[in-house]
């Protein structure tokens, strides 16, 4: 059987991050997106925290007019978050772990240990006709609790084998991604996979049949001081589409 060609989500949280150390109006996240899609992006990716750190409430009104491929919104489990959701109605919400004190998510979401206060929210959202995506460490318990509350997807959290491959000694991490995308599979979710990855430490990952969706958005944002947003989303897109 033939797989569909794998997906890149572009993150433009960084873009904004740009603009709010000004609090003033540009960079505009919604004119990144939109050279993203241009070069080959296949989706949008923003992550809406509580402190409002990046992306704002009217970055999503905008968004939601710009952008023609897909939104995935990245949120924590919380009535506000799911309430501002299922009124902006994205193609994905990815739920993931959230603390006011980060720089950025330090891990994957602990679904085994909140399932429960997890299977509202999940079931609130894909009422809305949004498919639900759990952020989550590569490992099984936690693919496991994720189909046990009622999610579509999993996002594989890929920032710990990103950190091991920059020591060379990486097939450890490699494998336990592996392992956690083949279960998920066969449980009947979809697999994405993100944090972390640029141009050279997704090559080994690209080569994991299961994952069909990478949201990579920090290196591109990076690269795209060098090369624009548009080469450097073509750059990883390529690598992305040609798996």
């Amino acid at each position: 059987m033939t797989r569909p060609r794998k997906r890149l989500g572009v993150n433009i949280d960084h873009v904004a991050t740009l603009r709010q150390a000004r609090r003033g109006q540009v960079p505009e996240p919604a004119a990144a997106a939109a050279i993203a899609e241009l070069s080959g992006a296949d989706g949008i990716t923003v992550h809406l925290r509580e402190d409002r750190r990046h992306i704002q409430d009217r970055d999503l009104a905008v968004l939601k007019q710009v952008v023609t491929t897909r939104i995935n919104l990245e949120m924590a489990a919380t009535g506000e978050m799911t309430r501002i959701a299922c009124g902006f109605k994205p193609y994905s919400s990815t739920l993931v772990p959230e603390k006011r004190e980060e720089i950025t998510t330090e891990g994957g979401l602990d679904v085994l240990g909140h399932r429960d206060a997890m299977v509202q929210s999940v079931a609130r959202l894909k009422q809305a006709g949004i498919l639900v995506s759990m952020f989550i460490d590569p490992e099984l318990p936690q693919v496991r609790a994720s189909r046990q509350a009622g999610a579509d997807a999993i996002e594989i959290h890929t920032g710990t084998y990103c950190e091991a491959f920059r020591t060379g000694m990486y097939e450890a991490e490699l494998a336990k991604i592996r392992a956690a995308a083949a279960f998920a599979s066969t449980a009947g979710l979809k697999v994405f996979a993100g944090h972390g990855l640029d141009v050279r430490n997704i090559v080994p990952i690209l080569g994991i049949p299961e994952i069909e969706e990478f949201n990579i958005g920090h290196s591109i944002i990076a690269r795209a001081v060098f090369l624009g947003i548009a080469g450097a989303v073509k750059e990883i897109a390529d690598l992305v589409h040609g798996a």
